[in-house]
């Protein structure tokens, strides 16, 4: 079984405020991400972990024929408002609802990580792309780069439940080491063809907003589910507290690895 049935009900928890405070701060990383992938008119692209659906938003402006795929039925519950006329369907990355060689270009935003088995959903993600189409898969920079990660994963940590036995649990740092993201693609059988980074600031207008929108964030509902809410919202409270700005709004810096590779 896959990563679908866990990752959907965490990640759909608080969908609307997904959507409305974080999803967007991802807007640099998306426009790398179809940059990378060279999505313009006409391009069929499936976008695997599409959330509530902003890239796959942004694509359908440039004209390609959107396909978008996510566990949570409450983020593709927006994502279909977003996206009337795209192919929308709820599904596991480890075992993709697509016939081979359906795509241009298949994306994977900060999701690869938390499949089960990433080298399952990677494998899927090469077998839906046509040959010499591009696959393109990003993940957080280093820690040293990542404000973010830095001030909330140390506090964190101690609060998720335990991994089932002979498991890792999913890390948003877990791609950040040097070759880590190429050598995934190249490990599925893709060419390396382009990599580089994007920074991303996290950004928003009060503590309010960043804890309403982090806390919709899988992982911490997760973290909610087995220590409480008080404690995970402690540790956020502290974090943002570092990262105030004069005008009360909250900053983290943070930078996102992309690596586009070839099937083929």
């Amino acid at each position: 079984m896959g990563s679908a049935a866990i990752q959907g009900q965490l990640w759909g928890a608080r969908a609307q405020d997904w959507a409305a405070y974080v999803e967007q701060v991802c807007l640099p990383l998306f426009g790398a991400t179809l940059d990378a992938a060279r999505v313009t008119a006409g391009t069929r692209l499936l976008d695997a972990g599409c959330g509530a659906g902003l890239l796959a938003l942004l694509a359908s402006l440039r004209g390609a024929q959107v396909s978008a795929l996510d566990a949570s039925p409450g983020l593709l519950a927006i994502a279909r408002q977003r996206l009337p006329g795209a192919d929308v369907r709820e599904g596991d990355m480890e075992a993709l609802p697509f016939a081979d060689a359906s795509f241009d270009a298949v994306t994977a935003v900060n999701s690869v990580f938390y499949a089960a088995d990433m080298a399952a959903a990677m494998r899927e993600l090469v077998r839906v792309a046509r040959p010499g189409g591009r696959v393109v898969v990003t993940a957080w920079g280093p820690p040293e780069k990542c404000e973010f990660l830095s001030a909330v994963m140390p506090g964190l940590g101690p609060l998720m439940p335990p991994p089932p036995p002979g498991a890792s649990p999913p890390h948003p740092g877990a791609l950040s080491e040097p070759g880590a993201l190429a050598g995934v693609l190249k490990a599925a059988g893709l060419r390396v063809v382009d990599e580089g980074e994007v920074a991303c600031p996290f950004i928003f207008p009060s503590t309010e907003a960043s804890w309403r929108g982090n806390s919709s964030a899988g992982v911490n509902q997760a973290a909610i589910a087995h220590s409480g809410e008080a404690a995970v919202r402690a540790v956020y409270a502290d974090a943002d507290r570092a990262h105030m700005r004069p005008d009360g709004s909250v900053r983290y810096n943070n930078v996102f690895l992309w690596a586009a590779g070839e099937r083929p």
